[in-house]
């Protein structure tokens, strides 16, 4: 999903050298195939946006898989960028790097000053190696590696079985399987009390390139050795899950009820981002919740039921 908005931006924005590879054709946790990729593509910039990434119950269920794969996709690129000669990369992360009961809205500043949320540790854990390992090798090598943690992402190209998806896209199938069968109502998972915060994906995309394209003197304060070249991206304002759960039900068209099961684990209790250091770089969040729903219901059914 991140991986095609931003392609999506930068073809709209005219770039043509545009250099990628899925994975089938390439084994990110396979050092020496990215080593090979490298040499032979000779890529300028780079952006790291490939991961494996779930909801509460794929967390849950794979947590050995979500820190191996994602430290193994992080340390093959990073390094190989490092060899050779990469002086620009943006490494994608999380909110859920940030402590379970961290202040809201969640600094930069934040990072490291408390216990993580048991539920994606392992998930964490291997996204704030990556933080440290690009601020590291700005130390050291003097290049320009950016750490950009986007919040709750959702739009077209989004993951949705129900055994692996993050919240919006197993509402939006669920509201919809509903919807088809004629049941009277969906179940959701936990109180519906926390409070989350959801960008499009194309906004996402947007930011990054916006990011990508600044001139060296306005990103220069970013780099330093006091703390880490990391910049959260989201839009400011969040939601209860509840609430989130009536607006997917309403852009799917399910008039049934909607059920909660507190016996199933909440997660964090919020995690509202605070975007200042991105608005102050000249970059705020355009696309509004209802619309952007509405769209990743369209790319749903496009995918999935289109005859």
């Amino acid at each position: 999903m991140v991986g095609s908005a931003i392609l999506r931006r930068l073809q709209a924005s005219g770039f043509k050298e545009l250099i990628t590879r899925s994975h089938a054709d390439l084994d990110l946790c396979d050092a020496a195939a990215v080593d090979t990729f490298f040499a032979q593509e000779k890529p300028e910039v780079v952006v790291l946006a490939a991961a494996r990434v779930g909801g509460i119950l794929a967390n849950h269920s794979y947590p050995a898989d979500f820190i191996q794969d994602n430290l193994g996709i992080q340390t093959s690129v990073i390094g190989a960028a490092l060899k050779h000669g990469i002086q620009r990369l943006l490494f994608l992360g999380s909110s859920c790097i940030y402590p379970r009961d961290c202040p809201q809205p969640m600094q930069e500043a934040h990072l490291l000053t408390g216990p993580l949320e048991p539920t994606n540790r392992p998930y964490a854990v291997a996204k704030i190696a990556g933080i440290e390992q690009c601020w590291a090798i700005n130390r050291q090598h003097g290049t320009r590696y950016l750490a950009a943690m986007p919040t709750n992402l959702y739009g077209p190209g989004d993951n949705y079985d129900l055994n692996g998806s993050h919240v919006v896209p197993a509402l939006i199938r669920k509201c919809h399987e509903a919807r088809e069968a004629g049941a009277d109502r969906i179940v959701v998972w936990g109180s519906g009390t926390p409070r989350r915060e959801f960008l499009y994906c194309d906004d996402l995309a947007d930011a990054c390139v916006h990011l990508l394209g600044l001139e060296e003197a306005r990103m220069a304060p970013l780099f330093n050795d006091e703390m880490p070249p990391l910049i959260n991206i989201g839009c400011g304002s969040d939601q209860s899950i509840s609430e989130l759960a009536h607006s997917v039900a309403r852009a799917v068209g399910f008039r049934g009820a909607i059920e909660l099961d507190p016996s199933k684990p909440d997660g964090t209790p919020r995690k509202l981002m605070d975007v200042s250091r991105l608005a102050s770089l000249g970059w705020t969040a355009s696309t509004p919740m209802d619309r952007g729903l509405a769209l990743a219901y369209k790319d749903f059914t496009a995918r999935f039921y289109s005859k």
